[in-house]
């Protein structure tokens, strides 16, 4: 059932800003936390660039936007994406307006005012280029990259961490990259020692019978013999 919808009411605006003072601190000190939270610096802020946008007499105080501002970024710290997505695909369509805004004027000037033209189209390519990265923001927020944590034991008392990283949107099953480790059969430390000669012995198996001999000096001497 659609919500009905109402006139806006009494507009009461709140031009105050609300400071809590702690025992620990002046009166100064809570008045500077104050202003330095970002919901107070880009209440004010965003109140500026807000409030031009539409003809009223009567305009909410500064005490309304850091109200709001502060309730966006609660939501927004306990996990709600819902307002960084709605952000973000506004952002994507006013670039997308100036897209095609800016493409028009540096058609327009094509014929006469080459340099005109140049300026729109290089404005248009950037306003395009900033809508792609928005809305691959857009997606990245709605498919976040997983990590997969396998712990592998190596050691006695100790293990290893090894993070697999995949894009879930790719599918999980074909891009999973995996990073196996044999694992031992017994304790580390004790696993049966490769077959080695004696140390006293040969190094290199000799075949029986065959003794070492003297090798000839290769080099010739001043005579020129060998």
């Amino acid at each position: 059932m659609a919500a009905k919808r109402r006139s806006v009411g009494p507009m009461r605006p709140n031009p105050a800003m609300n400071v809590e003072q702690t025992t620990a601190e002046t009166g100064a000190q809570a008045l500077a936390r104050c202003l330095l939270r970002p919901e107070g610096r880009h209440a004010v802020a965003a109140s500026a660039f807000a409030t031009p946008l539409i003809a009223i007499n009567e305009k909410p105080g500064i005490g309304d936007f850091i109200d709001h501002v502060k309730a966006v970024s609660d939501r927004a710290e306990a996990g709600d994406v819902a307002v960084a997505s709605r952000m973000l695909a506004s952002q994507a369509l006013t670039l997308d307006a100036m897209f095609t805004e800016l493409a028009r004027r540096a058609a327009a000037n094509i014929g006469e005012h080459l340099l005109a033209a140049d300026r729109y189209a290089r404005l248009a390519m950037k306003a395009q280029s900033n809508c792609r990265a928005t809305l691959e923001a857009l997606a990245r927020l709605h498919q976040p990259r997983e990590q997969t944590v396998r712990h592998v034991h190596v050691n006695d008392g100790g293990q290893a961490i090894v993070a697999d990283h995949f894009h879930h949107h790719r599918g999980a099953e074909e891009n999973a990259v995996s990073s196996e480790q044999s694992h031992a059969a017994g304790p580390a430390g004790e696993c049966a020692a490769l077959p080695r000669n004696d140390a006293a012995g040969q190094a290199v198996p000799v075949p029986d019978g065959v003794r070492p001999e003297k090798v000839s000096n290769a080099r010739r001497d001043e005579s020129g013999g060998t």
